[in-house]
């Protein structure tokens, strides 16, 4: 393969040529929870059965992401507040109301019971612009594709695990067999073959969203401001900022709540943001004790 340089930070890149940069933006106000797409994504990339069954804190049971699951999809139940008077009151009008903020956002009370919403999201690999995974990588199998995606290399993968702890999102994960690291790859042989990723064409609401980069930017920026339009404040645009801690992420999300109660860091940071700079004060502090050394042991010798 031929070394190709794209003006991403720390990207090393392999591929013929450079291609615009690709993404996911997932909206996850019209998902409902169908896990088309971890299903769509476990077939197409050959990802082991991984059953977790009834996991007694929630109906998701595939639980999170992992070696063996690269899409998940997570149910977060929540009670319905609205003008911060809880639905759980005794007044039919407010529970009506909360029923209408569920299906303005596309979603049902579950089981029929007033007072609650589910929360759906289709979590998946960031893709980052600065991806601590692929600075720490020893052996080089993590590389940055032509399409400016993070994919680990498994033949090349010596399951050292420094990608592992280095990864703000806990997304990367091991195999208990050989110890090696696998994760989402955006679907690398579908782009190849100017396919879409698996699990965005199995999502029937066209939550999951594929393509360029900027488009998909300016797409989320649009539904954000409907969203705001129709009296939805708390939805905001996770990863699409460029000039946070990871550079953006190359897969991100609209989220209807905080980050947190996805079980997402509110303020990622890349781990090895600051390992140049380091580096760097450490070499010129090898440099200047040299000097000293060296001028001390000339001044003996004068």
């Amino acid at each position: 393969m031929t070394a190709t340089v794209i003006p991403t930070p720390g990207a090393e890149s392999y591929g013929p040529e450079p291609e615009p940069r690709v993404g996911f933006f997932t909206d996850t106000s019209v998902c409902i929870g169908c896990k088309a797409c971890e299903v769509a994504c476990k077939e197409w990339n050959d990802v082991p059965e991984e059953i977790e069954g009834f996991t007694g804190s929630s109906y998701d049971n595939s639980v999170a992401l992992g070696a063996n699951r690269w899409r998940h999809v997570a149910f977060i139940e929540q009670r319905v507040e609205v003008g911060g008077v809880s639905d759980s009151a005794p007044d039919s009008f407010v529970a009506e109301a909360a029923r209408q903020q569920l299906v303005d956002q596309g979603l049902e009370p579950h089981s029929g019971d007033d007072g609650f919403r589910w929360l759906m999201s289709s979590d998946v690999c960031k893709h980052c612009s600065e991806a601590a995974c692929l600075d720490v990588c020893p052996t080089g199998a993590i590389f940055r594709t032509e399409y400016e995606t993070v994919v680990v290399q498994e033949d090349v993968c010596n399951g050292c695990g420094y990608c592992v702890v280095a990864c703000p999102f806990g997304v990367l994960d091991q195999r208990r067999d050989d110890g090696r690291v696998w994760k989402c790859t955006l679907c690398y042989d579908r782009l190849r073959d100017d396919m879409e990723p698996a699990c965005a064409q199995a999502c029937p609401t066209d939550s999951i969203q594929f393509g360029p980069l900027d488009e998909l930017r300016e797409r989320a920026d649009r539904r954000l401001e409907r969203l705001h339009e129709r009296g939805h404040g708390e939805a905001r645009l996770y990863g699409r900022d460029t000039g946070d801690g990871v550079g953006g992420f190359g897969a991100f999300f609209l989220l209807l709540d905080e980050p947190e109660a996805y079980g997402l860091p509110p303020d990622p940071v890349a781990t090895t943001r600051k390992l140049k700079r380091n580096w760097a004060a450490a070499g010129i502090g090898a440099v200047a004790l040299a000097a000293g050394i060296a001028g001390s042991f000339l001044g003996e010798r004068g």
